[in-house]
């Protein structure tokens, strides 16, 4: 509308164009908020994610030394697993010996 326009129009036209602009205000202030809002529950869920994701990276840092771990155990117990079958082999040897030579 024009300013001529408004110059036109009566004092109760003119009040109610402002109650209708503060109305179309009042609605646009509410979804300005929600707006906000949303923006502030997305960056909240980017900032969990974040957190998640690091979460993840530091778990996959304890499994992999578990992982580790265990391979050393393993590789652990098949050396003594070896060491004690080569003894028992020399001692099942030396008995054949001793057998032979009787």
């Amino acid at each position: 509308m024009t300013e001529k326009e408004l110059r036109k129009l009566k004092r109760v036209e003119l009040l109610e164009l402002l109650v209708e602009q503060t109305t179309e205000m009042e609605e646009l202030r509410s979804q300005l908020e929600e707006a906000r809002k949303a923006l502030a529950d997305r960056k909240i869920l980017l900032q969990r994610a974040g957190s998640i994701a690091d979460a993840a990276l530091a778990l996959n840092r304890v499994f992999e030394a578990a992982d580790q771990a265990a391979r050393d155990y393993v590789a652990s117990v098949k050396a003594v697993c070896d060491r004690q079958t080569e003894e028992i082999q020399e001692i099942a040897g030396g008995d054949r010996e001793e057998g032979a030579e009787q």
